[in-house]
């Protein structure tokens, strides 16, 4: 048996073409084997089919078979964003054409953690990440892994800022990745201030800035997990700017609005942040990760700057090679950018807006349907592509007991949050392709599962 082949270099393209047809069979058979959008049987039954499949993981011979056999046994047992039923979270269905991207970003590795490693993607990351950033009003942003890397990378650039003392002020709302940002960090315990409808209050956040020593740092949320609602920005940055707090927005969900012309106003405040995190792989349909943290004050940035002479060595960089180890605290990164970079120049800020209006769009057309049925009860009308629902009468056992049923059969993916003191079933549409008919019969399982 030789050396095998590579999946770059000049016989690169050679040896990928047969396997990305296994691949891709590979992918149709076991979608077509789990035949719904999670497989059936539970934790133990997906990990027995697993286990079957895979065998002993490290043979003493290796099996040429492994890519189809693994692929396909991974395929049957996905939950997937593509299938109109899969709606538990915020796990898009990627676009074609970034997954293609990625493929490209995969086989030529890249690694930005220096200049010579990734030289033209290191070019493109600071092109899409400026481009990106004046979306939000800002300047500069840095590539994460999305919104939990984001908020705590913002937390971070705050404190080397204003010190230790920092007091991070967040709504009850708020993603539990930035008290645990504050955690990380050492920061004193974070200011929780009541978020009565689900969003932050501005006047109990004006009263925590006045009574509660600074610095402060302020976390609003554009997008919350639970039912994707959007905190009174503009009221919020002017109470920041009247008590000379920095703020944060988690748009890591909302951002997306920006791309359409007919919700980007519900952003409106945005621009009045010192950071924003946004993740494309939610309302921009990209592969995991995809996420950014913008930034309006370039000179944040000085408190990422380190030196590690075989990367960036100090006559290197005066000599005019980019210093890239100043753009995340990780060293080895993957070009993450390209997908984002090939979706954005491929559909144009009137296509990525199209799919936005769609969802949302969905999200109204659910909402609709659940009002109009005597058996559901509604919280309240979506505010970007979620939909908290529950059957009229039901305990909250009952009513996760109807979301637990559903996926153990596997034939529906829904999620849950908590809201005004009950538990609800939450739908949230990121696949454009859903339609009527789905959304129906999606409530169609639900009332079929619930016990009368």
């Amino acid at each position: 048996m030789g050396l095998p082949p590579l999946a770059s270099g000049p016989h690169g393209t050679d040896a990928l073409r047969p396997l990305l047809d296994t691949v891709l069979d590979a992918l149709r058979a076991g979608t077509a084997a789990r035949g719904g959008p999670l497989p059936p049987g539970g934790p133990d039954a997906v990990a027995a089919r697993v286990a079957d499949a895979a065998g002993d993981i490290l043979p003493d011979r290796g099996d040429p078979e492994a890519l189809r056999v693994l692929v396909t046994a991974l395929a049957e047992g996905a939950a997937d964003p593509a299938h109109p039923l899969c709606a538990a979270h915020l796990h898009a269905p990627p676009l074609a054409v970034a997954a293609a991207a990625d493929l490209a970003a995969s086989v030529l590795n890249p690694s930005l953690d220096s200049w010579d490693q990734a030289p033209a993607a290191s070019a493109l990351e600071a092109l899409v990440t400026r481009a990106l950033a004046r979306e939000t009003g800002a300047v500069d942003a840095l590539v994460t892994t999305g919104g939990t890397e984001s908020n705590q990378l913002a937390v971070l650039l705050a404190r080397e800022k204003h010190g230790a003392s920092l007091r991070l002020v967040h709504g009850e709302n708020a993603h539990h990745s930035l008290p645990r940002a504050a955690w990380l960090l050492g920061l004193p315990e974070p200011v929780v201030v009541p978020a009565p409808a689900g969003t932050l209050d501005p006047a109990a956040l004006d009263e925590a800035l006045t009574q509660v020593p600074g610095p402060h740092l302020v976390a609003a949320t554009a997008g919350t997990t639970d039912a994707g609602l959007i905190d009174p920005l503009p009221e919020i940055a002017g109470r920041c700017s009247a008590h000379a707090a920095r703020l944060h927005v988690d748009a890591a969900y909302g951002a997306g609005l920006l791309f359409s012309d007919r919700h980007r106003p519900r952003l409106a405040g945005l621009e009045g942040a010192d950071t924003v995190a946004l993740d494309l792989h939610k309302l921009g349909w990209q592969p995991i990760p995809a996420g950014l943290l913008t930034v309006s004050d370039t000179d944040d940035l000085a408190a990422l700057h380190h030196r590690a002479d075989y990367l960036n060595a100090d006559d290197d960089t005066d000599a005019g090679l980019p210093d890239l180890l100043h753009r995340s605290p990780r060293t080895s990164r993957r070009p993450d950018v390209l997908k984002a970079a090939v979706t954005l120049k491929t559909l144009g800020r009137g296509g990525l807006g199209a799919l936005v209006d769609a969802v949302c769009s969905l999200a109204h057309a659910f909402a609709g349907l659940v009002d109009a049925h005597p058996r559901f009860e509604l919280h309240a009308p979506p505010t970007i592509s979620t939909v908290l629902f529950r059957p009229a009468g039901a305990t909250d056992d009952a009513v996760a007991a109807v979301r637990r049923a559903l996926l153990g059969t596997g034939r529906a993916v829904l999620g849950r949050a908590r809201a005004d003191g009950r538990l609800w079933l939450k739908a949230t549409l990121l696949n454009p392709r859903t339609g009527p008919d789905d959304l129906a019969a999606l409530l169609t399982l639900v009332e079929g599962h619930t016990p009368r």
